[in-house]
């Protein structure tokens, strides 16, 4: 599955080439995608790469070869084809299966939406409550949730309109996906480093670069321990 910043690109580079018959530049790409450097470029191109959509040709200038395109951009579907099986209601359920009934949840409070992406202004009220399988509490402590908006943690499995569940905590371990709040009045979920004096805050998304800010900048709010996803 691509990103949408790895569709863009795959799109403009497939246009470009039946267009002109050779691939764009660096920089054209840089371009079309609004991105501000060329390393995020590179970084959408060998993750194409490894996914078999485009292929790099060695000792050649601007040679990429686009090998196969997905299903939104014409490609011929892969992967595996249901089977329809026809038949009735089973009699039974099957042994391993859990009525949804028997489920222990709780209700926890969702504070608004959390950036993955640009941060926005900091969390404050409650819009609404959702449900939270137990299991995902046991660690104890406060929780709460948050509605994710934006796809900078696209990579780590977190998608636009997911609600992630939090445990209020100050302190994260370097590689931790934690709410961080920004100079007090910016929130945004992202990966913690503390390098030195400075913390970083890193995307999922090669789109997106790396934030580092003095640490005093910086508080953590929480660290993810769940995430929600309606279909």
């Amino acid at each position: 599955m691509l990103t949408r910043k790895q569709l863009d690109l795959l799109a403009f580079i497939n246009k470009r080439m039946q267009k002109d018959g050779v691939p764009p530049s660096f920089d054209e790409m840089k371009e079309a995608l609004d991105l501000r450097s060329k390393s995020g470029i590179h970084r959408l191109i060998t993750a194409l790469e490894e996914r078999g959509f485009i292929r790099r040709l060695a000792h050649r200038a601007r040679a990429i070869e686009v090998v196969k395109l997905p299903e939104t951009l014409g490609g011929e579907a892969t992967g595996f084809t249901p089977q329809v099986i026809n038949s009735g209601k089973p009699d039974s359920r099957p042994p391993a299966a859990t009525p949804i009934e028997a489920i222990h949840a709780m209700e926890l409070p969702v504070m608004g939406r959390i950036a993955a992406g640009v941060p926005i202004e900091a969390i404050s009220e409650v819009s609404h409550n959702v449900a939270v399988p137990g299991q995902m509490l046991r660690g104890g402590g406060e929780h709460y949730a948050l509605e994710v908006k934006g796809d900078s943690m696209i990579e780590a499995g977190i998608n636009d309109g997911d609600v992630v569940v939090i445990r209020e905590t100050r302190t994260a371990t370097n590689g931790d996906i934690v709410v961080a709040l920004v100079e007090d009045n910016e929130a945004t979920l992202k990966r913690f480093f503390h390098r030195g004096d400075v913390i970083a805050l890193e995307a999922a998304n090669p789109a997106y670069e790396t934030r580092v800010l003095p640490q005093e900048k910086v508080k953590v709010q929480g660290r993810l321990v769940g995430l929600i996803r309606t279909y």
